[in-house]
């Protein structure tokens, strides 16, 4: 896959985008899609995703051709484009959406433990919770002791996912039957989908969430062998994904209804296959996800931890941040990430929290990076930045970073006014560790402009702890 120098070649660029993308949402895929979506809505929604979620791949691959110098990723974009917090909260709410996406990867690997151990349930009661904090802190501790990620892991785990996902598809395919995908397409015997429109958006959180890690291959650009292979790879693994996802949803609607998948227990994928051939399919599918799982929570754990390093090391986050134990693993930002899954594993018990709910919220932590990186994109175009020698493709990536920005901004729209402000929740508190850094800098903290969008944040936040203290708000 990768030459002598140590360069990695076009497949092996495929495989990091396409094993990043496929964690876990995908094995719980049908429910998460039927429980917000007729067969109707669902092609719609693809379709909108296609288009956004591949200007997106086009915005991240022009930038790192263009901007080859910004190497920390989502982040240093936003803080390029729009100044210092904004591209600290984009390193924040990114950090905070890796994390809360591992607590999901928690939730869902006991829920699949569930299946064969009814004591785990859902993945939320005290058996998972304490279960899942023993292996949080087994992954902590390997991760302390310099355990990279190796090549052979991941290897291991992408085989295993693609494997039950390819079974999957292909038996279905002769399971599908028309009149069941075609029996109510959009949503008439189930008012409480409410409009064509409402449904589109509900699912859209859930399409966003199978897709982080679509940013994969641009963070990996200074590793190609050739630095064009990024666009390629992230193009190639992109589609190779949607063609899997859709797939996935599309024919697990022909094989049961609507009120039937909506129902089901996560991993939703099992229960549809044993529904067709019968209880090996289960087995199959919570087999291939459990390994999918932990790989997946292996290398995320790392670019957690990775994330915070990287935003220190150029005084976007405080000092203490960059420090290395002697394995030259970033040790602080290790044990705040941890500490971070832990404190959320134990309320997922209070608040039972089920595993869509912590995908909406670790979703709509992303959205601000990615529409800071799509409105960069759009930027550069506009202004005509690094296109003197190329006026021709100047036009060309406008349109793109405009209809990226268009759709980063239909996310957050799709996303809601709950999420909107439990996000904020969620970002006012990082205001400490900016602060900090700027004073280690000895800079002041805010710009006057700055000082207004902080203001509308600790709004959004006093409004949401006020909701989920009243009950209107819930996590």
């Amino acid at each position: 896959m990768s030459d002598s120098s140590g360069k990695l070649k076009l497949g092996a660029l495929v495989a990091l985008v396409v094993g990043s993308m496929i964690g876990g949402g995908i094995f719980s895929l049908p429910q998460n899609m039927a429980a917000s979506a007729e067969v109707g809505a669902v092609l719609i929604g693809w379709a909108i995703t296609a288009v956004g979620m591949l200007t997106l791949a086009f915005v991240f691959q022009t930038l790192a051709n263009r901007k080859p110098d910004l190497d920390g990723g989502v982040y240093a974009y936003a803080k390029a484009g729009f100044g210092d917090y904004m591209g600290f909260s984009s390193a924040w709410g990114y950090w905070i959406s890796a994390w809360l996406g591992n607590v999901g990867y928690f939730v869902l690997l006991f829920s699949t433990l569930g299946y064969f151990f009814p004591i785990f349930g859902e993945g939320n009661t005290p058996a998972a919770i304490i279960g899942a904090s023993v292996l949080l802190w087994a992954v902590h501790f390997l991760v302390l002791r310099g355990i990279k990620e190796a090549a052979f892991i991941n290897l291991v785990t992408t085989v295993a996912k693609v494997v039950p996902l390819a079974l999957f598809v292909l038996i279905c395919l002769f399971a599908f039957k028309l009149d069941i995908f075609t029996a109510d397409i959009w949503g008439v015997n189930a008012p409480e989908l409410g409009s064509v429109m409402n449904q589109v958006r509900n699912m859209m959180l859930v399409t966003v969430w199978v897709f982080i890690g679509i940013e994969g291959a641009s963070i990996f650009s200074s590793r190609a062998e050739k630095r064009s292979d990024v666009g390629k790879a992230t193009v190639i693994g992109f589609i190779t994904v949607l063609l899997f996802l859709v797939l996935v949803n599309v024919l697990s609607l022909g094989v049961m209804t609507q009120p039937e998948l909506a129902k089901l227990q996560n991993p939703s994928m099992a229960a549809v296959l044993e529904h067709v051939v019968g209880h090996w399919g289960a087995v199959l599918i919570s087999v291939g996800l459990v390994i999918s799982l932990l790989g997946a929570l292996l290398s995320w754990v790392l670019l957690c931890a990775e994330i915070m390093f990287a935003a220190a090391k150029d005084h976007t986050m405080p000092e203490f941040l960059r420090r290395e134990n002697s394995k030259q693993v970033p040790a602080n930002a290790l044990w705040l990430t941890n500490a971070m899954v832990q404190i959320f594993l134990v309320i997922t018990l209070f608040s039972s929290s089920t595993y869509l709910s912590l995908i909406y919220l670790a979703t709509s932590m992303i959205l601000v990076p990615y529409l800071w990186s799509a409105a960069y994109g759009f930027l550069l175009a506009l202004r005509g930045e690094t296109y003197e020698q190329a006026a021709s493709e100047r036009s060309k990536d406008l349109l793109i970073g405009g209809i990226a920005l268009v759709y980063a901004i239909w996310l957050l729209y799709a996303g809601g006014v709950k999420y909107l402000l439990l996000s904020a929740l969620l970002y006012a508190p990082g205001a400490i560790l900016f602060a900090k850094a700027k004073r280690e800098v000895g800079q002041p903290i805010f710009t006057n402009i700055e000082k207004l969008v902080f203001a509308a944040v600790i709004v959004g936040a006093i409004v949401a702890a006020y909701g989920l203290y009243d009950g209107f708000l819930t996590l």
